[in-house]
């Protein structure tokens, strides 16, 4: 990916993520986290994690913004009303903002793996652990044979079945709970 069209998806990114914190409409809160997934997406695209681009698309910006968008509309939120911020408030804001830049840094830069190319990792630990002559994502994508979502959604559903079911039934709970208290002042259903 060209330089330019990183930095374009990071400020993208950046600029909406900010923009979901600093909007003081829900909605526009909402569409801006879309864009921000969006541009999220794009950069996992340049990285060749396409699976991750196009999750990031469908489940993010599709499903669950649409579940975020019905349930603004049917609490009837109102836009925040401007408050006085306390000088304690920014000053602790800026400092946990500092200390997690601190972080970040202290980690990436004692990452040697991170130094390495996506292109050049190999796909299997365990063989690449024996000393294994590997083939890397670039060899797996230049040959259409990256197993990435067939192994994804076989792990889901043959070792996992319980849990993606579990999380189901935790969102209908919470729709339906919403529902419900959205429901209170009114006639009973």
């Amino acid at each position: 990916m060209p330089p330019a069209l990183f930095y374009l998806f990071s400020a993208i990114t950046l600029g909406f993520g900010l923009a979901v914190v600093l909007a003081r409409n829900p909605v526009a809160s909402a569409m801006s986290l879309v864009v921000s997934f969006a541009g999220l997406a794009a950069l996992f695209i340049s990285l060749d994690a396409y699976f991750i681009g196009i999750i990031q698309i469908l489940v993010y910006a599709g499903a669950v913004m649409v579940l975020f968008l019905f349930i603004i509309m049917l609490l009837d939120i109102k836009a925040e009303e401007i408050k006085q911020a306390r000088m304690s408030t920014g000053f602790g804001a800026v400092f946990l903002a500092v200390i997690f830049t601190l972080q970040i840094g202290t980690v990436l830069s004692g990452n040697e793996a991170g130094k390495k190319s996506l292109a050049d990792i190999p796909l299997d630990l365990k063989a690449a652990a024996a000393g294994e002559k590997l083939t890397t994502i670039k060899d797996e994508l230049m040959a259409g044979s990256l197993p990435d979502t067939k192994l994804m959604g076989q792990v889901l559903f043959t070792e996992y079945p319980f849990h993606l079911q579990a999380i189901g039934l935790l969102l209908l709970a919470g729709t339906v709970g919403v529902v419900v208290l959205s429901r209170r002042d009114k006639a009973p259903l």
